[in-house]
């Protein structure tokens, strides 16, 4: 059985506080689902279907806010990972969803098409974290030596940040492909699985 997002007359204060949560802002500044605002909530299915648990989402979505909005870790490498973990975990809905913030983060679509080819078109910094990446969602942990560099390369912060973002994404994508959240009408496509 599917979870569907909650209708625009179905939110009510503690879905809202839940939402203010991720955004940073009161309940009673979180714009009224239907409203067509850019933060409407009810335009992010994750959003509508996370708050039918509104103590949970609202725990959730203030740590999800800070691995998105304050983190150390470069928006690049959080998205090369994200990206990543939707590959290896063919999540079509995540997929869609970190595409296009990707993009609008600088990513090339060339950068992203080279995920689903593997790591060999990386080189640096992009190398490790994917690979780093593949060791996590592989093994539930990176090796040591991967650590080091990590911590050397990165520094202890993101390094440590890198192993949140892969372990959020991998439970989100779980959680949503249970739920059958649908990527959003003209997501980009998950490519073909990357060796």
């Amino acid at each position: 059985m599917s979870l569907t997002p909650l209708t625009a007359d179905e939110w009510g204060p503690d879905e809202y506080a839940a939402v203010g949560a991720l955004f940073g802002i009161s309940a009673d500044d979180v714009p009224r689902a239907g409203s067509g605002e850019p933060r409407d909530p009810s335009k992010f299915d994750i959003l509508g279907v996370l708050v039918r648990h509104p103590e949970m989402a609202r725990g959730f979505l203030a740590y999800n806010a800070f691995l998105l909005q304050r983190a150390e870790l470069p928006l690049r490498l959080r998205e090369l990972a994200i990206l990543r973990v939707a590959n290896t975990r063919r999540s079509a809905f995540f997929w869609g969803e970190h595409y296009r913030v990707a993009i609008a983060g600088g990513l090339s679509e060339e950068d992203i098409a080279r995920l689903g080819r593997g790591n060999e078109e990386f080189d640096g910094i992009d190398r490790l974290v994917l690979e780093a990446t593949d060791e996590l969602l592989a093994d539930g942990r990176a090796r040591p030596a991967t650590w080091s560099r990590l911590a050397n390369e990165l520094h202890t912060h993101q390094a440590m940040e890198l192993i949140f973002v892969v372990g959020t994404y991998a439970m989100l994508a779980m959680a949503c492909d249970t739920w059958g959240l649908a990527p959003a009408a003209g997501s980009a496509t998950l490519p073909d699985r990357c060796e």
